[in-house]
């Protein structure tokens, strides 16, 4: 193995730039060239890169965002655009691609290597931690931090009003970043994709939980955080349900891409060195259409499908507490 390239797609994540130092300085150690791919899968459509070197990683593991830049590929499903995409790592002779993504990023990866005869290995970087088989996904940890500031902050407004608040937070699919930053908040009700089939269901027990609240302690601030996407509306159509249902102003606050950028936390730059030298040391060992993951603080792989097809599950005994204590 002489040559490897690596790109970031998708939605970025706090800790993909601490992902791209580690890569570059493992393959380094192992005498390897690095190319950097621009804008995700689009670069490498279009034959947009960068060699790499130590230089280009100095000072970069604190920073958000990507210096590769990221983007969405929608062509990249298709077997004529990969096709080209084969062909342009073969014309510079690469041997391993290193992708740093999410769940559409993986099933992008895993699609190139059935048409090509390079190494594909997929490291886990999105914010909703909906990946299966690692614990954890370069930027969650960080996202549920910057949740969590933006509640505290929302929480002394709520309190000098005594006012109903509705938090809305990332995870469409996935529950992780709002269940943890609820616990983390003391909020008194967090809503979750996982937990929401009806959603009038939630509503009513939300509202019914509310006057039991209020009975105990009086006409007080209340706050609840939800997963986006739970409802066509989100959060201001939530609030109005509630506000509606109770004759009690309900205010919605949506923190959207926010979640996605700043410095990443300590936990997601000591993640990011890990499975970028460890996704480096896998494909000098021969391993294809495999991603990279951290189960029980021992880094593993496991076959890129695996990262769709596992259901991540939201902790039970954290939703049982929060349930519990917040009453």
């Amino acid at each position: 193995m002489k040559k490897i390239a690596v790109l970031t797609s998708g939605g970025d994540a706090p800790g993909m730039n601490a992902c791209i130092r580690s890569i570059l300085l493992t393959a380094e150690h192992y005498n390897l060239q690095v190319l950097g791919y621009k804008h995700g899968y689009n670069g490498l459509v279009e034959q947009d890169y960068r060699l790499l070197n130590a230089e280009h990683v100095v000072n970069i593991i604190q920073r958000g965002g990507t210096i590769l830049k990221s983007g969405r590929c929608l062509d990249f499903h298709t077997e004529a655009t990969v096709r080209i995409a084969a062909s342009n790592l073969d014309e510079l002779q690469i041997d391993a691609l290193l992708v740093i993504g999410g769940n559409g990023s993986f099933k992008g990866a895993h699609h190139l290597s059935k048409f090509w005869k390079g190494q594909v290995i997929g490291l886990p970087g999105t914010i909703d931690n909906d990946i299966g088989g690692t614990d954890a996904t370069i930027g969650y940890y960080t996202a549920i931090e910057t949740a969590l500031e933006s509640i505290d902050k929302v929480r002394d407004t709520a309190d000098a009003f005594e006012r109903i608040f509705l938090i809305e937070v990332m995870g469409k699919h996935a529950g992780f970043i709002a269940l943890n930053a609820a616990i983390a908040s003391a909020a008194d009700r967090v809503l979750l994709p996982e937990l929401c089939e009806n959603i009038q269901d939630e509503i009513d027990k939300t509202i019914e939980h509310l006057k039991h609240v209020y009975s105990k302690r009086g006409v007080s601030s209340y706050i609840i955080v939800a997963s986006e996407n739970l409802i066509a509306g989100g959060a201001v159509t939530l609030a109005k349900m509630i506000a509606d249902q109770t004759q009690i102003e309900c205010r919605p606050v949506i923190l959207g891409h926010v979640q996605r950028g700043g410095s990443p936390v300590s936990q997601d730059r000591v993640l990011a060195t890990k499975l970028g030298a460890y996704g480096v040391e896998q494909a000098i060992n021969g391993e294809n259409d495999i991603m990279i993951g951290e189960q029980n603080s021992q880094a593993v792989k496991h076959k890129l499908a695996v990262s769709w097809q596992d259901k991540k599950p939201v902790d039970e005994y954290l939703l049982k507490i929060q349930q519990q204590l917040f009453k």
